[in-house]
């Protein structure tokens, strides 16, 4: 065998080895996913958490918390759709009953106003204690952006170490995401949908990988081993 020819083999079972690896570690990744989504959903299968249980060991957990809401707080994130509509999420700060701390509340999603972008819809907050049932997250629903956010109402995202620095509150570095109502005024929409963990982007470059190792392993076959006899066979 030439020199060329031990090079060109060298370089398809270099090209095939890497591609293979690829594809599995691309497998590899979907399998830890599933296993991150298999944590979560026994994290929600717990028992609901109260004020004294709150850790920041909780992530995923369904809480039960009392407390008021910091209405003077609430923060209204952008470009939030829901059921199909442009709308936002609303996000007040919940002073927890019986300490001095406080957390985030992703309560639900409001329309927005089409011809006004800078009118809030109305929202009920009520006064006095309340009970907020949801999930633990680690922060409040995010987007891609550009720069740093501008503090105000309306916002696209909100960090809450930043926050809790701008509003002087002890904030815990957890978030609920609220799954049912406070109470009749209470109408925000909380169709939250199911995360998505790109499993079929996985499984796609996968078979991107796997296919591209297949074409090179074609590629060598045919024109270092079946063209060549085939050449020679001829009359």
């Amino acid at each position: 065998m030439t020199a060329r020819r031990w090079l060109v083999l060298l370089a398809a079972v270099l090209g095939a080895a890497l591609t293979a690896r690829l594809g599995v570690w691309q497998l590899d990744r979907a399998a830890q996913k599933i296993a991150l989504q298999a944590a979560v959903e026994a994290q929600a299968g717990k028992p609901a958490l109260t004020n004294a249980d709150l850790g920041t060991d909780a992530l995923h957990r369904r809480v039960a918390l009392r407390g008021h809401w910091v209405a003077e707080r609430t923060v209204w994130l952008d470009n939030r759709p829901m059921d199909g509509h442009t709308g936002f999420f609303v996000v007040t700060p919940l002073r927890l009953t019986g300490s001095d701390a406080a957390i985030l509340v992703q309560r639900g999603w409001a329309p927005r106003n089409q011809l006004d972008r800078l009118q809030l819809p109305p929202l009920a907050t009520a006064s006095g204690e309340v009970e907020v049932v949801g999930r633990l997250a680690a922060s409040p629903s995010r987007l891609y952006e550009l720069g740093e956010g501008v503090p105000g109402a309306i916002r696209q995202n909100l960090d809450p170490a930043a926050f809790a620095v701008e509003s002087g509150l002890k904030l815990l570095p957890l978030t609920v995401v609220q799954t049912a109502a406070t109470g009749p005024d209470d109408t925000l929409l909380r169709h939250w949908p199911a995360p998505d963990l790109g499993l079929q982007k996985h499984y796609g470059y996968a078979f991107q990988w796997f296919a591209l190792c297949a074409l090179i392993v074609g590629l060598y076959v045919w024109f270092q081993l079946l063209r060549p006899r085939l050449r020679r066979q001829q009359p």
